[in-house]
């Protein structure tokens, strides 16, 4: 069922339909609830309604169960049950058109990201550095920044970094007592990350935003599937990955206000590890970006088990909330249903503690945002069944929709520039073939690349590591440009 300018969710006890209205969906929204009460499916039927309106659709696959979505559904005798329970009439198995997604190039099109485009923030807390060895790391992409050195992929950082280690003591007066020690743990960090599949994501061509932004000839919205499925066993790189395209979005999309409907909507999926362990700094920047990304046409829907995994700065900017069942067996279960309870406005009629642990399979509380921005009363409902499959795709299914796609073959290649890896090799390579015939050239050749290097950086001795070394809102520098601006990318 499609209705114009809404998106049906379910409907409740009465068989009144419960609709989100799509000129409010970049107000941000919650998926939550335990292990197997129906949080996916409810994931996929929101997807594919967005994608029906026109609405682009970011999504990751964490558990493999949503790769399906893009064929039409079949009998499932539980999808039957439930067309006939809520008594719809006019129910069309379809399927979304779908692009699907690999960090590593197996299960999808490749993609990628360079080490400038990530920056030291994202980058710090996915190689887990404690503040001294961030604030090391930010120097290192400062000094880059000013020479013309791109960061493209790993190799690039471990270049630069070997410099900054070999130059530490000309760099102490800027930028402080840079240890070898500090320099030699990023590097093994980094060769951690690198054996964990860094060297596949780090690298060019990386993603062109217009890919995820794509309608087919019916303009529907493409829905893009990333498969997340191999990520999970280190779900920092998830993380990290979702964290960059979201600035990455934030950076590059032109401010549009509140339209009819977003332009993107972007699911992300495992909630709590976006929060867990992640540092003060980092926190305020994804509240940032959750607060500010709306005008942008983009919506950001969060799926977690428990909404209090939410910290409350950006569990409040979440407008639409969808709550499947919470246990309660335990008082400090019984304590965070009360909490959720109270999270919602209240409806006379509904006991929200009470049905909150009484939910079956497919049963929510919800509450959506009305056209004026005023939160409706939570009902209970019963979620529609999607159209489109529940299940993942077979092997054969998913080869042939590869090669039908339309990004066939543009991320299939890797490019290597020359970056900062080469160009660090060149100069040291210069200073060699000039030490044996001219000593002091080769010296003075590498004295006035260190002093070229430490006048330029002089400047920037007034910012706070940090604060202002961010990328973008996670990004590019604050105030500065980025690599991409620069035409670099």
């Amino acid at each position: 069922m499609t209705i114009e300018n809404e998106l049906l969710i379910g409907f409740n006890a009465k068989g009144n339909p419960l609709v989100l209205y799509l000129k409010m969906a970049n107000r941000h929204g919650l998926i939550a609830g335990a292990t197997g009460t129906g949080k996916t499916v409810t994931l996929q039927k929101l997807a594919e309604g967005f994608s029906r309106q026109g609405v682009s659709v970011f999504l990751a696959d964490v558990k493999g169960d949503l790769s399906g979505l893009c064929e039409a559904a079949g009998q499932d005798p539980k999808i039957q049950e439930r067309i006939q329970k809520l008594k719809i009439t006019d129910f069309q198995p379809k399927g979304c058109q779908a692009v699907y997604w690999d960090l590593f190039g197996k299960k999808g099109h490749p993609l990628r990201a360079t080490i400038s485009e990530m920056g030291p923030l994202l980058l710090s807390r996915l190689l887990d550095l404690n503040d001294t060895q961030e604030a090391v790391l930010q120097v290192t992409f400062k000094i880059a920044d000013d020479q013309g050195l791109l960061l493209l992929d790993v190799k690039d950082l471990k270049s630069m970094l070997a410099w900054v280690g070999e130059n530490a003591k000309e760099l102490k007066n800027q930028f402080g007592n840079i240890s070898t020690a500090t320099i030699d743990t990023i590097q093994r960090q980094l060769l951690v990350l690198s054996e964990a599949g860094g060297e596949f994501f780090f690298t060019e061509p990386a993603l062109k935003l217009e890919h995820i932004l794509q309608k087919d000839f019916s303009g529907n919205g493409v829905i893009s599937v990333l498969d997340a499925t191999s990520l999970m066993q280190d779900p920092r790189i998830y993380v990290s990955f979702m964290l960059f395209l979201l600035s990455e979005l934030f950076e590059q999309l032109p401010e549009v206000g509140d339209q009819d409907r977003p332009k993107l909507v972007f699911f992300f999926d495992e909630a709590h590890l976006l929060f867990k362990d992640a540092s003060k700094i980092l926190l305020q920047k994804i509240e940032q970006v959750v607060r500010l990304i709306r005008s942008k046409g983009v919506g950001v829907y969060f799926a977690t088990q428990n909404p209090l995994d939410i910290p409350e700065t950006v569990l409040g900017q979440l407008g639409h909330r969808v709550q499947h069942a919470l246990r309660a067996f335990t008082p400090q279960d019984q304590k965070a249903v009360k909490t959720v309870a109270q999270t919602f406005r209240q409806n006379p009629s509904i006991n929200t503690e009470t049905a909150i642990s009484q939910l079956g399979v497919g049963e929510a509380l919800v509450s959506v945002l009305e056209v004026d921005g005023t939160p409706t009363p939570v009902q209970r409902i019963l979620v529609a069944p999607p159209e489109s499959r529940i299940g993942p795709l077979t092997d054969a299914e998913r080869t042939e929709r590869l090669q039908r796609s339309p990004l066939a073959g543009i991320y299939d290649q890797t490019v290597d520039r020359e970056s900062a890896f080469e160009l660090l090799k060149k100069r040291q390579a210069e200073m060699v073939q000039a030490a044996p015939q001219q000593p002091s050239v080769a010296g003075s050749m590498l004295k006035s690349f260190g002093q070229q290097v430490l006048r330029s950086t002089a400047s920037g001795v007034g910012f706070t590591i940090g604060n202002e070394i961010v990328r973008g809102i996670m990004g590019s520098i604050f105030g500065g440009s980025s690599g991409r601006r620069r035409g670099f990318f």
